[in-house]
């Protein structure tokens, strides 16, 4: 049984989901870097404030205080619904990419110390650069280049193997 999710004006949230994929998708760099650019597009489209991203392996967690309050449900499903679909293409998967329903939870005042505000102009121009190749797997660049970033994954990773297809 669902419980109805409580949306306020003017309030700072904090949002978790995981995805659906046993591999630590967010070590891969294309798809930190997707992710990024499905989230400028959803600034562009919605208006937000956004801080402390965390991307920790198969979880990404993050605060946001939307512009209108009550389109928090239409921000996520965009950013799920968006990152879905260009993910799988990249990829050529199908189906899911995320787990099941986010977590919201209003914060009492403001995000803590630690989580800095999205720099913007830096995944802007990230995004005029094509994506990293699905098969290229380092992180070295993830700190310096995105300070508001957050990754607890380990940072250079080499060799990942590929996902195996499904069987059938």
């Amino acid at each position: 049984m669902s419980m109805n999710r409580q949306l306020e004006q003017n309030v700072w949230y904090e949002v978790g989901t995981e995805i659906n994929i046993r591999e630590p998708l967010f070590r891969l760099p294309f798809a930190a870097e997707l992710l990024y650019r499905v989230l400028l597009a959803a600034k562009k489209r919605f208006g937000f404030e956004m801080r402390g991203l965390k991307l920790e392996g198969a979880r990404l967690t993050f605060y946001i205080k939307p512009n209108d309050g009550l389109q928090l449900p239409k921000i996520m499903q965009f950013l799920k619904q968006t990152f879905s679909i260009r993910f799988n293409t990249l990829t050529g998967r199908t189906g899911h990419v995320w787990g099941e329903r986010y977590e919201s939870e209003i914060l009492e005042g403001k995000p803590p110390a630690w989580a800095k505000e999205a720099d913007w102009a830096a995944v802007e121009a990230s995004a005029k650069k094509p994506l990293p190749a699905v098969g290229v797997y380092k992180l070295a660049w993830a700190s310096p280049r995105s300070p508001w970033v957050t990754i607890t994954a380990v940072i250079s990773v080499k060799n990942v193997p590929k996902p195996a297809p499904p069987p059938g």
